[in-house]
């Protein structure tokens, strides 16, 4: 009698119900957002409490089958995806979906992995608060996947990335034992900070199954602005203008270039421009406070009136109410679209000191222009913390599925060390994953990627958590 395989071993243990088969079903789980890999698995696990996931892990770890955790699967960098040998199962955190507790006088809510960052954001709001995360994914992203890739998204400006804002964590480690340091607390000085070594790990430390959260008081006052800006080399004076005169309550000060819009605009037809004249870069501003008596609106029509009469401005708009704004937010977040409208974007995540951020874009621009003239530049980001997305699109009559490995192979290089060489990173939100393998082991320093690896053996020494992520087995 033929012995059976250790999947089919863990499947022969687990309750029907946790577990999908229908190639239709798992098909949706095998693909990553961008659509650059395609894995296999036989099966995906649905757990729908954190006792399930332990057993889960448990009866992987005993059998020797390793496990991809995914979330929403929205990672630009293939961290949810399984290897096309079909030698690991999916678990996906999807039914984990609870809100466990909102404490407002804490300023804190908990949440299990597989709660939609919108619901969460809801659940805060119908508290009187606000959840500060907030992404482009909002609608489909997951808790569990945004902490575990650090994600980062349009209020880090304010109130940083997704691990800052992490005050406790629960998790499954690979030997199958329930982290649980979930406490929503500010001060708790108790050696090691073992939950940060989770965050940004991409499931390769072990699952998270819940954290506890910091959240604000829900803003009385928001004031959105839209400026064209003439010269780039401006833009950090400018930032530093706004956060002076609004009291430090600029929460977003995002980019978009003036290419990133006309792509936008040429792909909707139905947008309108939000300003008379075109300039060669905008800002998209927002600024926000909690108390209801501040003149903000005041301090934002002030410094508006300054840079405008400075020269430092040449025009702009505040939105008039909550229809304007998203109407601009929509501009900021919906160019990804444009991209894939016109075959895709070679991305650049990339981040530098904020004071070289436009000297890199210059600089970066200029090496696209040297050595891929055509290529279409689609660049935004986030001016407040030196995250820019550096994207080039395939020259007009170019065919994308052939200039886009090309100018991987040969310009992108160059842009990767320009920033390192700026002081910056490669890597500014998107995390690891398998996309991102080569860079990491091109520009990390080599004593971290010691330590990683170091954390990694002693942790999951069969390397049965999502292997091939982040560090190399």
């Amino acid at each position: 009698m033929a012995e059976m395989d250790p999947i089919d071993r863990v499947l022969g243990s687990l309750p029907p119900e946790l577990i999908a088969i229908d190639p239709d079903v798992v098909a949706k789980y095998l693909t990553d957002f961008r659509r650059f890999r395609t894995g296999a698995a036989r099966a995906v696990l649905r757990p729908r409490s954190t006792a399930e996931v332990q057993a889960i892990v448990a009866l992987c770890a005993a059998h020797g089958v390793p496990l991809v955790p995914q979330g929403g699967n929205t990672s630009y960098c293939a961290a949810a995806t399984p290897s096309p040998e079909g030698g690991e199962l999916v678990l996906s955190l999807e039914r984990l979906n609870a809100v466990r507790a909102i404490d407002a006088a804490n300023l804190s809510l908990t949440a299990e992995a597989g709660c939609v960052l919108s619901v969460l954001q809801e659940a805060a709001d119908a508290a009187g608060l606000m959840l500060p995360l907030d992404l482009g994914s909002r609608q489909s992203c997951q808790l569990g996947g945004a902490l575990s890739t650090n994600a980062g998204g349009i209020s880090v400006l304010k109130y940083g990335m997704a691990r800052d804002l992490v005050l406790g964590l629960e998790a499954v480690l690979p030997d199958g034992q329930i982290l649980n340091v979930l406490q929503p607390l500010r001060k708790n000085n108790t050696g090691y900070d073992v939950k940060q070594m989770l965050l940004g790990a991409e499931g390769t430390l072990g699952i998270i199954t819940a954290a506890s959260l910091k959240l604000a008081r829900m803003p009385a006052q928001t004031v959105t602005a839209f400026l064209a800006v003439e010269e780039i080399d401006t833009l950090t004076t400018l930032l530093a203008r706004a956060q002076i005169l609004t009291g430090e309550n600029i929460t977003s000060f995002e980019y978009v270039s003036h290419h990133s819009l006309s792509l936008l605009l040429a792909a909707q037809p139905g947008l309108r421009h939000p300003l008379e004249t075109p300039a060669p870069h905008y800002v998209l501003m927002e600024a926000q406070t909690c108390s209801p008596v501040l003149g903000l609106e005041e301090a934002v029509g002030t410094l508006l009136e300054e840079l405008m009469g400075e020269g430092l401005v040449s025009d702009g708009t505040l939105a008039a109410g909550g229809q304007q704004r998203d109407q601009l937010w929509y501009l900021r977040e919906h160019i990804p679209e444009a991209e894939v409208a016109n075959g895709g974007s070679v991305k650049h995540d990339v981040s530098v000191p904020t004071s070289a951020l436009p000297s890199f874009i210059t600089k970066a621009s200029a090496l696209v222009e040297a050595h891929s003239a055509g290529g279409r530049l689609s660049i935004y980001g986030h001016v407040g913390d030196g995250n820019v997305h550096f994207n080039v699109v395939a020259p007009v009559g170019a065919e994308p599925t052939v200039y886009k490995p090309w100018f991987e192979r040969e310009v992108s290089p160059r842009i990767y060390d320009l920033a390192v060489a700026m002081g910056g990173s490669f890597g500014a939100e998107y995390g690891i994953g398998t996309v991102k393998l080569d860079l990491l082991d091109r520009y990390g320093d080599p004593a971290k990627l010691s330590m990683m690896r170091a954390l990694k053996a002693a942790l999951d020494p069969a390397n049965m958590m999502n292997p091939g992520k982040v560090v190399r087995g």
